[in-house]
Formats: C-alpha cells, sequence, structure tokens
C-alpha cells in the first residue's frame, strides 16, 4: 500500500510563489510514476503535472507550463511542485498520486493513477 501525505499549500497572492510537497511512504517509490493533479470548485480534477520513475520526462499542462516545475527526491521519497507567478486561477486543491500507467501524457489526462493523497489547499488571491 503506498500512502501520500501533501503539504506547502496557503494563501499567496497573485505573482508569488509555492512549494508544494508530497511525501510518499510504503512500497518502493523509484518503481512507479507519480503526478499532481488539482480540483478547483465546480470544475473536474485537472493533471497538471506527471514525471516518469525515472524523471526522464515530465509533462505539463498547458496551464502550467513555464510556471511550475514538478521533481522528484529518491532519498526523501518525495515529490514537489514548485508554481511560481501564481493567479487566481491556480485556486484549487493540489493532490499527488503514484503509480501512474501508461505515457506522462496519458496518465495525467485521463488520470491513471492507484493512489491519491488527501490534498492541500492552493488560494491565490488577486
Amino acid at each position: 500500500q503506498v500512502q501520500l501525505v501533501e503539504s506547502g499549500g496557503g494563501l499567496v497572492q497573485a505573482g508569488g510563489s509555492l512549494r508544494l510537497s508530497c511525501a510518499v511512504s510504503g512500497r518502493t517509490f523509484n518503481n512507479y510514476a507519480v503526478g499532481w493533479f488539482r480540483q478547483a470548485p465546480g470544475k473536474e480534477r485537472e493533471g497538471i503535472s506527471c514525471i516518469e520513475r525515472n524523471a526522464n520526462t515530465t509533462w505539463y499542462s498547458d496551464s502550467v507550463k513555464g510556471r511550475f516545475t514538478m521533481s522528484r527526491d529518491s532519498a526523501k521519497k518525495a515529490v514537489y511542485l514548485h508554481m511560481n507567478n501564481l493567479k487566481s486561477e491556480d485556486t484549487a486543491v493540489y493532490y499527488c498520486a503514484a503509480q501512474g500507467w501508461g505515457t506522462v501524457e496519458s496518465m495525467c489526462k485521463l488520470p491513471l493513477f492507484d493512489y491519491w493523497g488527501q490534498g492541500t489547499q492552493v488560494t491565490v488571491s488577486s
């Protein structure tokens, strides 16, 4: 069983930055792809970034490309989402997910993940 716990959310002004963290416990961290998703009120869950298990390929949605950077640290068994130039439309609950299937793009878009965290709220004030 894999457990994921997100942290780092909060309230930030537009144009500001935040770093989200996701601590992963359970099965071997290096064996699976991970991803970040978000869900705004009244909207469907959106895949924003997914990374392969070997970190060679990372996919970003158009809505965050150039502003967000995803990374993973195998030694710490953690996944990070560095968010810069935040906009009001980035306000959402952010989730990390583990053990994705398929290409990084398909696993983010469908989504195809076996394990999910509880989420952390990010609120961007304009």
